[in-house]
């Protein structure tokens, strides 16, 4: 192995680590405060939409919004359309109106060959496709879930790594005030930067 292959294989190993310590790091500092500290509910909510997990950013229009946009740069934004007509889409209570947004999810997302196509198997696609000419509430769920599984394994640990995620967390750092938590999580980012 020549040394730049080298050089390049340690870099990556080295921010693989930086990374998971980051993320540690600021997880344990931004959504742990410290014990004598008075925290309200509004910020601990706050401090979750800034990356504990998907579902608690997607519960929040400005989070949607920040990840849409992180989706839109990687070419793969239908999955969180999707997902959002298929939440929308349990709400429908007239047969009708399920049956006529089913078949207009299918055609935008499902089908094969369908503009905006999501990753889905065979045999899912299959299963929605029985499912159109009496579609339940239910009728999307699978695929929903596995949609949902992917943004969160593979996008959204790529999205807190991200430039719209720095936007998003200083945005609401700003709004709760939680400038301070930021600073001391920025100091212990730097630290182990300096660290070996």
């Amino acid at each position: 192995m020549n040394e730049i292959s080298r050089t390049t294989l340690d870099l990556q190993d080295t921010k693989k680590i930086h990374n998971a310590w980051k993320s540690r790091i600021q997880k344990h500092l931004v959504q742990s405060p410290l014990p004598w500290r008075k925290t309200n509910r509004q910020e601990t909510n706050e401090a979750s939409l800034l990356g504990e997990s998907l579902e608690t950013l997607l519960s929040q229009k400005c989070g949607q919004i920040a990840f849409r946009d992180f989706l839109k740069s990687e070419f793969c934004e239908e999955n969180l359309d999707f997902w959002l007509a298929c939440q929308e889409f349990k709400t429908f209570d007239s047969s009708e109106e399920r049956t006529r947004r089913a078949a207009k999810i299918y055609e935008e997302f499902v089908s094969p060959g369908s503009p905006r196509q999501v990753n889905v198997d065979f045999y899912t696609r299959e299963l929605i496709s029985r499912s159109l000419r009496e579609p339940s509430p239910s009728c999307f769920v699978v695929a929903q879930k596995k949609i949902y599984s992917l943004m969160a394994n593979g996008s959204f640990p790529r999205f807190i790594q991200s430039e719209q995620y720095k936007v998003l967390f200083d945005a609401a750092s700003k709004q709760r005030g939680f400038g301070k938590h930021w600073k001391a999580s920025h100091k212990a980012d730097t630290f182990l930067k300096m660290s070996p």
